[in-house]
């Protein structure tokens, strides 16, 4: 599941107000020259004497980075012989993991009882409205990453499902009327033109498997489109009813997870019926359920909760640095494991895209190098 792929309402506040707070603290150094000539003296005395990322920042990049390129080499493995399960089922399978694992935790960890979760859902219940249309998104992202992987090697999927960056971008420029600095506009350039090297080489590459990686190409290209609008859409409308919300500060990132894991059940129940009812009808929900197939069901369920969980530690540009590691080490691992080809043009495609994602979320890209 895409790094990200999904943040919460709580994490895109706690990354908003991060950055209002820098605005401010701009603010009030430009207004007053003495007081900026200060704190420029300090901040540059302190970040001299403070290392570039914090320990805890390093095991988060690492986390992401491992989680996310263990999730397409594991999915990939189990996809490539296209097995004759419903993806529909893996999917709800996810979401009940989820879902169990949270509810665990609040009884556990927490040590707060089942009614809490009653009493939240009945309180926060217009939001838990408001989330059909983004879980439906990342419902639809899940399901369609098991078509993409079974029809493309984990290196080109990890490489083409960034641009995400690009639909992101373009859904907030419709939708939000963001404006973007230059070196961003630069980036998804880059992100285009490598994103576009990949798929060029891809082709050339497929030989009579043209039809198949079309399919896998579309699929991704889906994932993408489905994450952009899925946070745009949640920035927008969500976070515009965040003062009507129930007051979320006596709550833990599990009640929000419990909340969204069950709105994704009704809208996969719902799906799985309309498509899948003559299969689950006449063999079942869990026909052909491999014992890979309940790997990848775990693996996914906790790689998106340890992803929910470690969003609060990191900012975007620690989770550009994840990705980035994350699509070098997937090629490579591709390579060896799968026998994938990479050669020159996927090299120059992959170079594109991880420079695109580090500068898309760089900050003080005008200092000098050297």
């Amino acid at each position: 599941m895409q790094v990200g792929k999904n943040k919460s309402p709580m994490d895109m506040e706690g990354g908003k107000l991060a950055m209002e707070t820098e605005e401010v603290k701009s603010l009030l150094s430009s207004e007053n020259p003495t007081n900026s000539a200060t704190s420029d003296t300090t901040e540059d005395t302190s970040k001299s004497n403070a290392p570039i990322v914090s320990i805890i920042g390093l095991k988060i990049l690492v986390l992401l980075a491992f989680q996310n390129c263990f999730k397409n080499l594991l999915m990939r493995f189990i996809m490539k012989d296209k097995p004759d399960f419903l993806t529909s089922a893996a999917v709800i399978g996810v979401e009940i993991v989820k879902l169990t694992l949270c509810v665990l935790y609040i009884l556990i960890i927490d040590r707060r009882s089942l009614w809490s979760i009653f009493e939240f859902m009945k309180d926060d219940y217009k939001h838990a409205l408001l989330l059909t249309i983004p879980a439906a998104a990342y419902s639809f992202q899940m399901s369609m990453e098991y078509v993409a992987l079974a029809n493309l090697d984990a290196a080109i999927f990890s490489v083409l499902v960034q641009s995400k960056l690009l639909t992101t971008a373009s859904f907030s420029a419709v939708m939000l009327r963001k404006r973007f600095k230059f070196i961003q506009i630069v980036s998804l350039v880059l992100l285009t033109v490598g994103v576009m090297l990949i798929n060029i080489n891809n082709m050339k590459e497929g030989g009579e498997d043209n039809s198949s990686n079309m399919k896998g190409i579309m699929a991704t290209l889906g994932i993408a489109v489905s994450s952009g609008f899925a946070s745009v859409y949640t920035e927008k409308v969500i976070k515009a009813q965040r003062s009507n919300s129930v007051s979320r500060k006596n709550y833990s990132l599990a009640y929000m997870q419990v909340q969204l894991a069950l709105v994704s059940l009704v809208i996969l129940g719902i799906y799985a019926i309309v498509m899948d009812y003559e299969k689950i009808r006449n063999n079942g929900l869990l026909h052909n359920f491999t014992t890979g197939a309940f790997v990848s069901v775990f693996n996914s369920a906790i790689g998106g909760l340890i992803v929910a969980a470690v969003l609060k530690y990191a900012d975007s540009v620690l989770k550009s640095y994840a990705t980035a590691i994350s699509v070098v080490m997937t090629g490579v691992l591709s390579m060896l494991l799968f026998g994938t080809q990479l050669n020159a043009i996927y090299g120059l495609g992959i170079i594109n895209v991880v420079c695109a994602v580090l500068l898309y979320n760089g900050k003080n890209l005008d200092k000098l190098a050297c």
